[in-house]
């Protein structure tokens, strides 16, 4: 005997349902979007530390590979961020 498939007995909001779903397929999206947000503004600040010491011209031979570095770690937040979008 085969039992009628049960109904819950208050429909989900098709919404919410949908969000569910989403959140299902990916989880914690909005979770790594914030720590790509985080982390790319803790490069750019960096950045800005280490450009204002190029400018100044103190220790370039250090402060040049790390503001390389900062630029990267951006730019890859960057392309992380719009990956996570589509």
């Amino acid at each position: 005997m085969d039992k009628p498939p049960e109904k819950s007995p208050t429909p989900l909001d098709p919404q919410k349902y949908a969000a569910l779903r989403a959140e299902a397929k990916a989880p914690y999206k909005g979770l790594r979007k914030f720590f790509y947000i985080a982390f790319a503004a803790s490069g750019f600040v960096g950045a800005l530390v280490f450009l204002a010491q190029l400018a100044a011209g103190k220790d370039v031979t250090t402060a040049f590979p790390n503001f390389a570095l900062q630029i990267g770690v951006v730019a890859l937040m960057i392309f992380l961020f719009r990956l996570e979008s589509k």
